[in-house]
């Protein structure tokens, strides 16, 4: 009794806590007034077009939505919401489908409400006003499911930082994304080219419905960005002027108060940058809460370099005698050298692992061109084409991104990959038409001649595997969080799906261990040294239990 009153008051007091501070941000109006305010008509043409005026959503034939808009701010929020009102929907239920998965507790769920209200509660005054009143054209046409959380515009707002806050709060690491450029005698026609993965997973049914947004605001350069319903924030994009924005998560701490969000930061680079040093100046001017690599590619400049972003340190990097780029998860301008969460990072993940992989691969290839960026981009294999097993980390191609992104700046062409992950065809834009003399009438928007195959690992029985490996390995996380018996055949079958990668071993091996069966646990954490693991302290963690076991022995 004595703990739940201390838990009540604790909440009590939270509850004053978070109300003092959060006024002024739950009732805070985004400007409206000057902005064309006339609500959109929708004419729903099929359940794969939909158009307002002369903007539209399409779905092409490779499974992606092309969305084609333009406007002012409140138009662009307004219109992108109206015609992609069912996508919105979708995106923000399997959201909070999965928050309540992660936490099932309602009175913890109130709580976590709470904190995220106190911890936003200055997320507006780090938006630019111009984004925020694009975000409550969106917000207009959300769901009311979610009010409860926060009202509509506000919860709209909160989803743009989701990814910085979870980056930030617990260090999840959600983007594992691997990057490069190259120019000059690194690229067959000498020209800028750049390939990116982003390795982002949020479930599959998040990664079902992305968006491929073609946009023309009234102010500032029209670019296109790759994303999902209701994001108006840039993850991979390039503007009319050739200019490119990719970002790569970096190692954060604990911050007290959200600020910038990365992807809105990127989405003003995108939109009002021409050429490198703009950019740079655009991002020394914000304040963001996670650490983070944005790559700029720049047609004007011919090459690219990285703004190494965090709460507390800038710095810029770029190559020297050299054409060639790679960026990963972890930092490497001077600034960050001595920097211990960074040295650290380097050290315990996977982040150095695959920008070794990508320079061994560029190696390999004297002169890049859009194809053999694919091929890198869908590589499967470690470092000396070792066999990691399908879906490590270590991997550019963790078979689980929500997108890959291919840019020829000076020549304004962007490919695009389609599911699954990036091993469907690789769908080319030419900016320059669709941004110029883009043909009248609602049309798809890709360049099919441009276009980049399939990868033909898709027809492969160790496709196949894999894919079986991802069902069986939930299976095996249900069987054994509901503490029953797992039989050996399921096992055999379990392993036998992905026989190089070291976590069925370990999973395998610490079912045994919980049971009590030390002798077949100890054999399975064996097998699981003797791969590829991910993180060194997952594999410190696989030793331990095996020295705990000797001691007890």
């Amino acid at each position: 009794m004595k703990k739940v009153i201390q838990m009540l008051s604790f909440f009590v007091l939270l509850t004053i806590f978070i109300s003092c501070g959060t006024a002024k941000s739950i009732n805070h109006t985004p400007q409206i007034i000057g902005y064309n305010q006339d609500i959109p008509v929708t004419i729903k043409h099929s359940d794969t077009l939909f158009s307002s005026g002369k903007n539209y959503l399409i779905k092409n034939p490779q499974q992606l939505w092309e969305l084609y808009v333009s406007g002012d701010a409140l138009q662009l929020g307004l219109i992108t919401g109206s015609v992609a009102e069912n996508l919105v929907h979708k995106q923000e239920s399997v959201f909070f489908s999965r928050v309540k998965e992660i936490i099932p507790s309602k009175f913890k769920q109130k709580i976590l409400r709470q904190f995220l209200k106190w911890y936003n509660r200055k997320l507006y005054l780090h938006v630019p006003e111009e984004y925020q009143t694009e975000i409550y054209g969106i917000s207009q046409y959300t769901t009311d499911e979610y009010d409860a959380i926060a009202p509509n515009y506000l919860r709209t707002l909160y989803l743009h930082g989701a990814h910085d806050i979870g980056h930030a709060l617990q260090d999840l690491e959600l983007v594992g994304c691997s990057s490069f450029a190259v120019w000059g005698d690194k690229s067959a026609d000498g020209s800028l080219l750049i390939g990116r993965n982003m390795d982002f997973y949020a479930g599959d049914v998040f990664a079902e419905d992305k968006m491929i947004s073609f946009v023309t605001p009234d102010k500032g350069y029209p670019f296109m960005s790759v994303g999902w319903g209701g994001m108006i924030g840039v993850l991979s994009g390039m503007n009319k002027e050739g200019l490119t924005v990719t970002i790569n998560a970096g190692k954060s701490k604990i911050p007290l108060i959200a600020k910038t969000p990365i992807s809105i930061l990127a989405r003003e680079i995108l939109q009002y940058a021409a050429t490198i040093d703009e950019a740079i100046a655009i991002a020394k001017s914000k304040q963001v809460f996670v650490s983070e690599s944005i790559m700029i590619g720049s047609a004007n400049d011919k090459k690219a370099v990285l703004i190494e972003i965090s709460p507390e340190n800038f710095g810029v990097y770029e190559v020297k005698n050299n054409n060639q780029l790679v960026c990963t998860n972890h930092f490497q301008s001077d600034v960050y050298r001595s920097d211990e969460r960074n040295t650290t990072h380097i050290l315990e993940s996977h982040s150095k692992y695959r920008l070794d992989r990508m320079n061994e691969l560029l190696a390999e290839n004297e002169k890049m061109t859009p194809v053999k960026i694919a091929e890198i981009l869908r590589n499967r294999e470690g470092l000396h084409n070792l066999k990691i097993g399908y879906g490590n980390e270590k991997a550019l191609n963790q078979l689980l991104a929500h997108h890959s992104v291919i840019f020829k700046p000076e020549q304004r062409i962007v490919w695009v990959s389609s599911n699954p992950y990036q091993l469907g065809e690789f769908i080319a834009y030419d900016l320059n038409k669709i941004f110029g003399d883009k043909p009248t009438g609602f049309v798809v928007l890709g360049s099919k001649e441009l276009n980049i195959p399939k990868d033909d690992f898709i027809n492969t029985e160790a496709y196949k595997n894999y894919e079986k490996y991802r069902v069986l390995d939930r299976e095996f996380d249900k069987i054994t969080s509901a503490k029953k018996n797992l039989k050996s055949e399921f096992i055999h079958q379990y392993q036998s799906a992905n026989p190089d990668y070291w976590l069925p071993y370990y999973k395998t091996g610490m079912y045994f261990y919980e049971m009590g069966w030390y002798k077949a646990a100890e054999a399975q954490f064996q097998k699981a040294l003797s791969k590829e693991i991910t993180t060194l302290p997952e594999k410190r963690r696989i030793e331990g239990y095996l020295n705990r076991m000797k001691t007890n022995k």
